[in-house]
């Protein structure tokens, strides 16, 4: 009751206004008591629970300054219009942060993946906000203590350094959202792909598929038809995830965009009470589980047997997995049934108690036996046959592990014949697909002949290698494992030389792989950037995104940034920030901005290769994402372009007389006019004397430099070819315009001649 208060008293914080005829303290306690509503928030989206949760708690780090506020009093906050600015403005950054974590605790979680860097935008902005909120508070004014002031002060801090951070949560998804959006991609149906990102998505279970489908609902009516492509792939993806968990519906949209309605034919005259919560059927033999709820024995057993640990309905942990035979309720489904003439769907007399027949657990149990068999042909029969079962359903990935199949195959991984290689890596990757098997392949010691095969085995048994160690990467004990192993170098030959097929397998591996820091550098040295641009270059192979966001994931190490910042790759991007699709052009501008907050010359690289006007064009036609990366590396260039005029500034004060500063500029000209690309080098500590014309553009037009120099410098820049082609290929001639405006205000300051 206490909590459903706080969070009613959240909610009305948010529509009333301090115009009503309320004191400055009544705002203070909207403040406080917005704070403590998101505080109760629960249920954050995985691909942004970290983020809410630290916005959470630097929120309530405010709670003991807005109670000190509120003891001044309202006689003595009314005396300061500026006060009450400062306070409104602190609650519109509070309150479009309460509206932020609530998107994130109660919006669909397919569209926040989605969206996720659309997302992260909006609490960098809500970060912007609560700092000018909490800088423009006149704290003396008020008599803050000093603990309160160095907790305020380290909030904002932590809030600073928050908009610098980026997460990595959302790249580790981006492989999957990729190939499942694509519609290119014959995998974008693969069932093992949709069940891993169901898992990460936390959209397997019963209760979070039904609260899902109403935040799509939502989405629906508050978007409208905006975004009709998106809001019609969360409700494709939706429908796979319920296929997965068991629930077949079919989905019908009364419009373009409007709600979905379920038809389920017989069972909308069936009551409620009578249907099972997983299949939505009418229950033959209800059963209880440990948490009191009621379902179909066979569907809750084959949740069970999946390793799920939970109730399907509430989300509970069950404590024992007993099921209880529901006869009250049997005998009411019966009688009801005969009263309205319904037949009770026939169970199969040959399916067992855990939903599985008796001569598909005798032929699995058969196969793993004959695994051991001295008769080559027995051996790689049963194999094949494995391979194929596992391949089917989920079920049989888990018999076949139960019945221990596991570790003879991973010994089969090292017979010397190659099509029995072949079978086996195939059969464990489909094994592989389970999370549980996961772990049981990599304990079982499968990795080094996984890599083994990857190097010397056919073509099919290196493309499946590939992706078996693209599936077993998921785990981060096997990141290592496989990085550990030498599994990087044959994937990046697999890159180089492979099929089409095996190039896709092996990209998405090394993508997954080079999330560990230590696989980067493995990958790195193992030649990965070659062979990524020998993908962009090759335009028939449609693998410019994978290729890119590998790219992206590199540039965040040192040794990526050094091998990737060379001109031609700079080049490249730009090309494909002017001519690529619309996705190929948001993984471009990502990896240009990547790479030029760590290093401004790789930005000034691609303003000689012409990227403004495409940035701008950008800005006002691009995706949603491309227009936010364009906005972000425009938003870096005018900062570096500032921070260079700044230096300029203060070298020029610093300098005896422009004289010798004109000399050295002219004898830096002249030693580097041979070299058009020479301002191209990456190394932050040549930039001084390597980018002269820029320095000469921006000290040319400081208006406290004296005529004289203004002149001298703008003619040297008309003169001098190489300056001419910065000029052109930079697109900045506004500055010559600031040099030439100077110079007339100048020349109308100066005293007429005697």
């Amino acid at each position: 009751m206490e909590r459903q208060r706080v969070m009613e008293r959240g909610e009305k914080a948010g529509v009333s206004s301090s115009s009503n005829g309320g004191g400055e303290v009544d705002v203070v306690v909207e403040m406080m008591d917005v704070i403590e509503a998101v505080g109760l928030y629960a249920g954050y989206r995985r691909t942004q629970r970290k983020e809410c949760l630290n916005l959470v708690r630097r929120l309530k780090l405010l709670l003991p300054l807005l109670e000190e506020i509120k003891e001044i009093g309202n006689h003595k906050l009314v005396s300061s219009e500026g006060l009450k600015t400062s306070l409104d403005n602190l609650k519109k950054a509070l309150l479009g942060a309460k509206k932020l974590l609530k998107k994130c605790s109660c919006g669909s979680k397919i569209y926040l993946a989605m969206e996720s860097e659309a997302v992260m935008s909006s609490f960098h902005a809500v970060y912007e906000k609560l700092n000018l909120a909490l800088d423009d508070l006149p704290y003396d004014e008020l008599g803050i203590s000093v603990e309160v002031k160095e907790q305020v002060e380290l909030t904002r801090m932590q809030l600073k350094r928050a908009k610098k951070r980026s997460d990595t949560q959302d790249i580790e998804l981006a492989m999957d959202m990729m190939v499942v959006f694509s519609k290119k991609d014959d995998r974008n149906a693969d069932s093992a792909i949709l069940e891993r990102l169901a898992i990460k998505l936390e959209l397997h279970a019963i209760p979070d598929l039904k609260a899902e489908e109403i935040a799509v609902r939502k989405l629906v009516k508050e978007r409208g038809v905006q975004n009709a492509e998106s809001i019609q792939q969360i409700n494709d993806l939706l429908g796979k995830f319920k296929h997965i968990a068991g629930v077949d519906e079919t989905i019908v949209l009364d419009g373009p965009f409007s709600s979905k309605s379920l038809q389920r034919c017989r069972s909308l005259l069936i009551p409620h009470e009578f249907l099972c919560p997983i299949t939505l059927e009418i229950m033959a033999d209800p059963v209880i589980v440990a948490t009191g709820q009621t379902y179909e024995r066979e569907s809750i057993q084959k949740w069970l047997n999946s390793n799920h640990r939970t109730c399907p309905k509430t989300g509970q942990t069950l404590g024992h997995l007993s099921l209880a035979s529901n006869f009250a309720l049997r005998n009411l489904i019966q009688e009801w049934c005969e009263k309205n003439n319904y037949e009770l769907p026939k169970k199969d007399s040959c399916l067992g108690s855990d939903g599985v027949s008796a001569e598909l657990k005798e032929e699995i149990s058969s196969l793993v036996q004959n695994l051991s068999s001295c008769e080559f042909e027995v051996r790689r029969e049963a194999i094949k046959k494995i391979r194929m079962l596992a391949k089917e359903n989920p079920d049989n990935r888990i018999l076949i592990a139960n019945y221990g199949g596991i570790p003879p195959l991973v010994q089969l991984l090292s017979y010397q014949d190659p099509n029995i290689q072949e079978h086996t890596v195939t059969a464990l990757l489909n094994l592989s697909i389970d999370e549980t098997n996961k772990i049981l392949v990599a304990r079982e010691g499968a990795i080094p002949a996984i890599v083994e095969i990857l190097q010397h085995g056919t073509n099919e048994a290196r493309e499946n290698s590939a992706a078996a160690l693209f599936s077993l990467s998921m785990l981060d004990e096997n990141k290592v494992l496989i990085g550990a192993s030498n599994g990087i170098r044959p994937l990046v030959h697999l890159l180089q030389n492979g099929t089409i097929r095996g190039k896709k397998d092996a990209a998405t591996a090394l993508f997954n792989l080079s999330l560990n820091q230590a696989n980067k550098s493995r990958a790195i040295k193992a030649g990965v950037i070659p062979a990524l641009l020998h993908l962009l270059e090759e335009k028939n192979l449609a693998m410019i995104d994978e290729a890119l966001s590998i790219f992206l994931l590199l540039a965040s190490h040192p040794e990526g940034r050094n091998e990737i910042g060379k001109l031609s790759f700079i080049k490249t991007l730009v090309e494909i920030i002017r001519n690529g699709t619309p996705k190929n052009k948001e993984c471009a501008l990502s990896v240009l901005l990547q790479l030029g907050l760590h290093n401004s010359s790789i930005i000034l690289a691609a303003l000689q290769y012409g990227v403004y006007e495409h940035l701008v064009e950008l800005t006002k036609s691009g995706t949603n994402r491309a227009q936010r990366k364009a906005n972000s590396i425009l938003q870096h260039m005018n900062g570096s372009m500032q921070a260079r005029r700044r230096l300029l500034l203060k070298r020029s004060y610093q300098a005896n007389g422009s004289s010798s500063r004109r000399s050295s500029d002219s004898c830096r000209r002249q030693r580097y006019s041979s070299s058009s690309m020479a301002i191209m080098a990456p190394d932050p500590e040549e930039d001084c004397k390597e980018l002269h014309s820029f320095d000469l553009l921006i000290e040319a037009s400081n208006p406290y430099s004296n005529l004289d120099n203004s002149n001298i410098v703008l003619e040297q820049i008309y003169s001098c070819e190489y300056c001419s082609f910065i000029c052109k290929k930079t697109h900045i001639k506004f500055i010559i315009k600031s040099i030439n405006h100077s110079i007339k205000k100048k020349e109308k300051k100066m005293p007429s001649a005697i």
